[in-house]
């Protein structure tokens, strides 16, 4: 069995409708409801007010080189969120406006690197959703050879092929696609739950009352509560 640089083409995605719900949720609530897991520590929004939501197609790059990224994009289905890793900390503008060109025109829901981008006013103006690591002007080689479809770190987390992917401007959470449905449910119920303390705080309540937090703040014997 080979353990060199390889593309795996097929991948099992996680439900495309669980996907695009927990996308409506939005990070923040996925987040919690996935018991505070999955957040991709450093990755920001880099077109301002672009939400993804999709299944991951990972690649796994040498610093400075965006080679098995290009032959990540071809992998990719519509719905896909391209995540590209690196096996060491890079700052390089991995992807720009022609790469994002031909992402959004084979259908792919975004990007996340962990490493940078560049050409971010032509980025911004597409409205393409793309996250990354930062912003450079620093270009790449295309000869590093690695791999398409492999478990990859990305900010820290552990990012399976096939997992759910959500973004927004909270930032990025990555949900094992195993826990998908659950973590759909829960995010429901925390979105429901939260309702009902919104209409209890526009009247005026205390957080802390609502919350049970006065009272711990008693019980552990706080000067002045």
């Amino acid at each position: 069995m080979s353990h060199g640089p390889k593309i795996v083409h097929s991948i099992t995605r996680a439900d495309a409708e669980s996907v695009s719900a927990l996308g409506e949720l939005g990070t923040a609530t996925v987040h919690e409801a996935y018991r505070r897991r999955g957040y991709l520590a450093g990755i920001e929004q880099r077109v301002p007010g672009a939400r993804l939501a999709g299944t991951a197609v990972t690649c796994l790059n040498y610093p400075a080189d965006n080679l098995m990224l290009q032959a990540a994009i071809d992998v990719c289905r519509p719905g896909d969120v391209l995540i590209v890793a690196v096996t060491a900390p890079s700052v390089h503008g991995m992807l720009g406006d022609l790469l994002a060109t031909s992402c959004r025109a084979r259908g792919l829901a975004g990007v996340v690197l962990d490493s940078g981008v560049r050409d971010i006013d032509e980025l911004r103006a597409m409205g393409y959703p793309i996250f990354s690591r930062g912003i450079s002007a620093l270009g790449t080689t295309k000869t590093g050879l690695g791999y398409v479809n492999v478990p990859v770190s990305c900010g820290g987390v552990v990012v399976y092929p096939g997992d759910a992917v959500i973004g927004d401007s909270d930032g990025v959470v990555v949900v094992e696609q195993d826990a998908v449905a659950e973590t759909l449910r829960l995010a429901r119920l925390r979105e429901r739950n939260e309702a009902g303390i919104r209409t209890k705080l526009s009247d005026g309540n205390s957080s802390l009352e609502l919350g049970g937090l006065h009272e711990f703040l008693v019980r552990e014997g706080v000067e002045g509560a």
